[in-house]
């Protein structure tokens, strides 16, 4: 599994150390001699970062700190024409260290280095000031277009929204991750809501598509330390990836997960098949030219993605479905991203509008609270 330590050189202006993350993340660097390097505007950072990318540094091994200012807090915008669960996300930092063959950021073709967000303190106010007036529980996470928990012991972002936000009930935090990064986080008294949370997928998938991610023996090790430790948990098959023999893959994952962690520990599980905008399989097929995830038979789904024809989503969703819930009958099951027909398929649900499922899953988590 990647760390902070490997990554090559971290560069960050000196205006910036007037934050905690900032300051944090500059004493780590000269710790492990990590190169640190200071910039002193964007005209130099670009200078900088052109003359890294000559001496072919990748852009998972740059740390590159700034200031954010566009909105650090908002509702995941999901997809068109889909059911969603209207999870809200914050926004702390951009790419991530593990290069990861399907994510969407590889979209981003002009994005280089990973960029940590430093100006983060406002970060729980906003949560705490929003869930006042709202109407059901507020489900958020940091993991949207990073990983949350990756070098989190560096940063302390988890540990410092844990601690400002654990006395408001209303406030389910997620923290989801790849990584096995959960040491740092095990001692905290008051967890309030806080649920770590792990992609999931195969093994031979997360060799062949997750690089430099935890192994699955590690995820699922860590994620029995976190529910040991008095934390909920979360888990997330997405994407479900189509190959030979995929589904007893996948059944074994499950089985796994059931001989080996507390049912009443699990607060949801996500469910979502491999899909993509058009033209992403360009963009990796020319970043991973030996990647097999593309060769399946894909379609324009409802929300204009390429997926995997409805028919073979229904039935890949229902059997893990009935997995699932054999082994965890408490926990929240949902599909992530898909159409009221499909829900309909799958669970006989008729969701017409996002809003219904946020408030059964809103529902669900208060009494499961309640009950444990």
């Amino acid at each position: 599994m990647i760390r902070f330590n490997d990554i090559k050189v971290v560069l960050y202006k000196r205006e910036l150390l007037s934050y905690n993350i900032a300051k944090r993340i500059v004493e780590a660097t000269k710790k492990s001699g990590i190169p640190l390097s200071e910039y002193t505007c964007e005209e130099d950072l670009g200078s900088q970062l052109e003359i890294i990318q000559k001496n072919n540094l990748s852009s998972k091994e740059v740390l590159i700190l700034k200031e954010f200012h566009g909105r650090k807090f908002q509702k995941c915008p999901g997809s068109n024409n889909v059911i969603c669960c209207n999870y809200y996300l914050l926004n702390t930092c951009f790419n991530c260290l593990y290069d990861c063959t399907y994510c969407f950021l590889n979209s981003y073709l002009n994005s280089y280095g990973i960029v940590q967000f430093v100006n983060l303190d406002e970060l729980s106010d906003s949560i705490n000031e929003f869930s006042k007036n709202y109407h059901n529980i507020v489900r958020v996470g940091t993991g949207e277009f990073t990983d949350s928990l990756m070098f989190d012991e560096i940063t302390g972002i988890a540990h410092d929204l844990i601690e400002k936000t654990c006395s408001n009930k209303k406030i389910f935090l997620e923290f989801k991750t790849k990584s096995a990064n959960i040491d740092h986080l095990l001692d905290i008294k008051d967890k309030g809501h806080t649920v770590l949370a792990w992609t999931l997928n195969t093994p031979e998938n997360i060799k062949l598509y997750e690089h430099g991610a935890a192994t699955l023996k590690e995820r699922l090790d860590a994620a029995v330390l976190a529910q040991k430790a008095g934390y909920f948990t979360a888990f997330h098959f997405d994407p479900i990836i189509r190959s030979k023999n995929f589904i007893d893959d996948y059944i074994d994952v499950m089985d796994e997960m059931a001989q080996r962690l507390n049912p009443e520990k699990i607060l949801w599980i996500s469910l979502g098949c491999f899909r993509h905008s058009p033209g992403f399989k360009d963009i990796i097929k020319h970043k991973f030219p030996y990647e097999r995830l593309t060769t399946e038979e894909m379609f324009p789904g409802i929300d204009g993605k390429m997926r995997y024809i409805t028919s073979e989503r229904i039935k890949i969703f229902k059997t893990f479905y009935q997995r699932l819930h054999l082994y965890f009958p408490k926990t929240f099951i949902y599909l992530c991203m898909e159409d009221s027909f499909v829900w309909k398929e799958v669970f006989g649900i008729d969701y017409n509008a996002s809003e219904e499922l946020e408030n059964d899953l809103s529902q669900h988590l208060k009494s499961f609270v309640n009950c444990n």
